[in-house]
């Protein structure tokens, strides 16, 4: 879910943002690279290129997509605390990239509350707990079961190792009680695409990463992870109703640029 009045608010703060009133009169006179820090097909990406083609179409301008992936998102968010401060390099980035993955020690060569300029909050999104069709389960009760007679036994894709995807999984390991083996992917796509194939069980995903997957049937959602129901799939449960109490997962996107913008 993400609200469309904010595409007024980007496009206010993208001006402003510019070195002065002077300059955001012209503002944007090219195109602005605006860098995913994931590959492109997981949500992340899916909703960088939609707004970034309504602020385009706001502004006048070409907001040119760059993913570049890896590093649990270092790498791309390293090139726009580089990039020059003038509103014409943009990262586009997640609660994982910039708010977790900090406090796992991740090694980078930029710091997350000095190196970038806030620019607006763009959205947020449960995960989704999906498995593939091929597992015998219904709900969440019946997934936890499996996991329990099993130890080790089912394997879980993530988004990467730190990732919110990773660490949903972890949260739901630790409050079910069960093991579960973890095989990190470079991004959202890979990982959806791997548990499409069977290569893996379970999958905690942003809606948009496997709304198309849902709705083909080559996977199985059971549950959201947020505390209440989401309007586009309001039949699915939460994963606190179905089977554990008081948990609640969301990530969020955002738009930066480089200090000093």
């Amino acid at each position: 879910p993400f609200n469309s009045n904010l595409f007024i608010v980007i496009a206010i703060l993208a001006a402003i943002s510019a070195s002065g009133t002077t300059l955001a009169q012209n503002y944007p006179s090219k195109s602005v690279r605006v860098i995913v820090p994931a590959p492109a097909g997981g949500a992340l990406d899916v909703v960088a290129r939609h707004f970034m083609q309504k602020l385009g179409e706001i502004l006048g301008a070409q907001f040119v997509v760059d993913n570049r992936g890896g590093g649990g998102g270092a790498i791309g968010a390293e090139m726009v605390a580089r990039a020059p401060a003038d509103g014409y390099t943009l990262l586009f980035a997640s609660s994982s990239v910039l708010s977790i993955n900090p406090h796992l020690g991740a090694k980078t060569s930029y710091d997350v509350q000095k190196s970038f300029a806030p620019v607006a909050l763009i959205g947020y999104s449960p995960n989704v707990l999906v498995v593939h069709p091929s597992l015998p389960v219904a709900n969440v009760k019946q997934l936890i079961a499996i996991a329990k007679a099993k130890p080790g036994a089912l394997a879980f894709a993530s988004n990467g190792a730190g990732s919110l995807s990773h660490l949903t999984a972890a949260l739901f390991m630790q409050q079910a009680g069960v093991n579960m083996l973890h095989v990190p992917y470079r991004g959202a796509a890979p990982a959806v695409i791997d548990t499409v194939a069977g290569h893996t069980s379970v999958l905690f995903a942003a809606f948009g990463s496997v709304v198309g997957q849902l709705q083909s049937g080559k996977l199985k959602a059971l549950a959201v992870t947020s505390a209440k129901r989401i309007s586009a799939a309001p039949q699915l449960p939460t994963v606190a109703e179905a089977a554990l109490p008081g948990f609640d997962s969301t990530q969020w996107w955002g738009a930066y640029g480089p200090a000093g913008m």
